[in-house]
């Protein structure tokens, strides 16, 4: 919950910048072998901003 100054009210953020998403991010840039550079990172926004979380991915198979 986030608390405003001007009104001095409360007010509940949206439910949905409370979720993590799966977002893939394309680097407007190319890599030393001429590719471009993309990758996949969690995202939320917190009311102002987005908030990014490196994705790693793991094996199922190896982590057993």
């Amino acid at each position: 919950m986030a608390f405003d100054l001007t009104t001095k009210t409360s007010r509940q953020r949206p439910t949905w910048t409370e979720i993590w998403h799966l977002w893939t991010v394309i680097v407007p840039r190319r890599s030393i072998n001429g590719q471009l550079v993309y990758g996949k990172v969690w995202r939320r926004h917190d009311g102002r901003d987005w908030i990014y979380k490196k994705f790693t991915e793991y094996d199922g198979e190896a982590a057993a």
